[in-house]
């Protein structure tokens, strides 16, 4: 393997990292708070001091290969994560580096799980620190980094392959640094569009960003303890408008840009997550309609229902009511959408519809095999057949996927938490959603736990950001021999 050019690409990460943190100065300069913008600053010169060392150190002119790629993906997020839990120790938020390192990871992949109990008692700064990184997170800094940087090109491809969340990876261009360009234009596009709506509904400007950050990635994390709870109908309303397209797979996006305007009809994966939507939040209106819970008119009751159920399931992990108090069915419809998550291509996490149809299609097919084995049946979704290798994959992350989830729940339970706990927060943190039920619920946090248990979430958190295939590679004894 050669370590030389891992070192120098995630050395221009961390430069590329230490930029990013130095923005949220700005912000502490603004509303006053000079010690944090110090703490900010210090932390984007230690982090830029470790870049410049490990460029130092990694050497010129060595291939990049798929080991190298995957280290490299694998390392970004680990540096990405230990770099961003700085701001938080150095502005004494928090004490503890595990917690630091916990919001941290959370915020990078997108998770929204939180150990901080009072959010509006952290400053200004934090709070954007915390939105900015899930921000960073929603598309991939390893994408922002192949759209960055030209001369990453002879392992651009495989890089954007592992970094885009999905059982395939498309490419708008033959180009890959073209891909991740195009795809962070709509991103930055719908940035400034939901920033510009959400004020124009009677949010500040603050508020907007931050909450926008948190959106478009489908993070999760809000500056206001109450979430969207806080905000009247009007800004609700548009972020469940931009929690849906932000789970939607972002090619399409810019296909129908091109005017093909026939693909999002004809996607199965886009009926699909918008069937699951929509039937999800019928069952539930019906069965809080027979069962009692929710709230207010039947026009709050419907808002409250869609927000949540678009929340989960894009697995943003907002909140604007409470839950775990709705009947054990509307409960257990919530925990089933945290399965299943966006489409492949969001920023979403999860396991995927793509993937959830490709799995639905195999069973069928496997239980069609039992009257009629000597038929050979290829796996259609929309108007092409699934490469039998690309099947393979995902029955393969199916079974990953559930066993570490399985292993995961058993192992937060021996903190003495009930079993509805422990399973809700391993497949929060797994399928990067946030909030759980029981004492990990929308009103709840993950305080709570042990440092070890923490620890373990932290990495449930990169698995799922990564989709399991990349740590469990680097997990092994192969992938380091010669």
């Amino acid at each position: 393997m050669n370590l030389g050019p891992v070192l120098r690409f995630l050395g221009r990460l961390l430069v590329l990292l230490s930029i990013a943190e130095a923005v949220p100065a700005v912000c502490c300069l603004i509303y006053g708070e000079h010690a944090d913008a110090g703490a900010f600053l210090l932390t984007s010169g230690l982090t830029l001091l470790s870049g410049l060392i490990l460029i130092r150190f990694g050497r010129k002119g060595e291939g990049l290969y798929r080991r190298e790629g995957i280290l490299i993906v694998v390392g970004g997020w680990v540096l990405a994560s230990a770099f961003g839990a700085l701001p938080y120790i150095l502005t004494g938020t928090l004490n503890s580096p595990i917690d630091a390192l916990f919001e941290s990871a959370s915020g990078f992949t997108t998770t929204g799980a939180s150990v901080l109990t009072d959010i509006e008692a952290t400053g200004y700064g934090v709070r954007f620190w915390r939105s900015f990184t899930q921000w960073l997170g929603g598309m991939g800094i390893i994408v922002l980094f192949v759209a960055l940087l030209p001369e990453i090109v002879p392992g651009a491809r495989f890089l954007f392959k592992m970094e885009v969340p999905g059982p395939t990876a498309e490419t708008l261009h033959p180009r890959v640094r073209d891909t991740a360009i195009v795809l962070w234009r709509i991103y930055l596009l719908f940035t400034v569009v939901q920033t510009v709506l959400l004020m124009v509904v009677g949010m500040g400007l603050y508020d907007a960003l931050t909450h926008t950050f948190s959106t478009l990635s489908t993070g999760g994390f809000s500056p206001r303890n109450a979430s969207l709870a806080a905000f009247g109908p009007g800004p609700q309303f548009v972020v469940i408008v931009f929690m849906l397209l932000s789970g939607v797979n972002f090619s399409l996006f810019y296909l129908v840009w091109q005017g093909r305007k026939d693909v999002l009809r004809r996607d199965a994966e886009l009926r699909l997550y918008l069937t699951l939507v929509g039937a999800a939040t019928a069952a539930i209106l019906v069965d809080l309609g027979l069962h009692g819970g929710g709230a207010g008119s039947i026009g709050q009751r419907l808002l409250d229902v869609l927000f949540q159920v678009v929340s989960i399931m894009t697995t943003t992990g907002f909140a604007t009511a409470d839950f775990d108090l709705w009947p054990p069915l509307s409960g257990g419809i919530l925990v089933a959408l945290m399965f299943v998550g966006g489409c492949a291509g969001s920023t979403a996490g999860s396991m995927k519809v793509a993937r959830m149809l490709m799995g639905l299609k195999f069973a069928l097919r496997e239980v069609r095999t039992v009257f009629a084995p000597n038929v050979v049946r290829g796996i259609k979704i929309g108007n092409g057949i699934v490469p039998e290798s690309v099947v393979s994959s995902v029955a393969g992350f199916f079974i990953l996927y559930l066993s570490i989830w399985g292993v995961g729940t058993l192992l937060l339970t021996f903190g003495g938490h009930d079993l509805v706990t422990a399973a809700t927060a391993c497949i929060a943190t797994l399928g990067n959603v946030g909030p759980g039920l029981a004492q990990v619920g929308p009103t709840q946090n993950f305080a709570q736990f042990t440092g070890a248990q923490k620890l373990l979430m932290v990495a449930l958190m990169w698995l799922g950001r990564l989709e399991v295939y990349a740590i469990a590679a680097v997990l092994t004894f192969r992938f380091w021999r010669r």
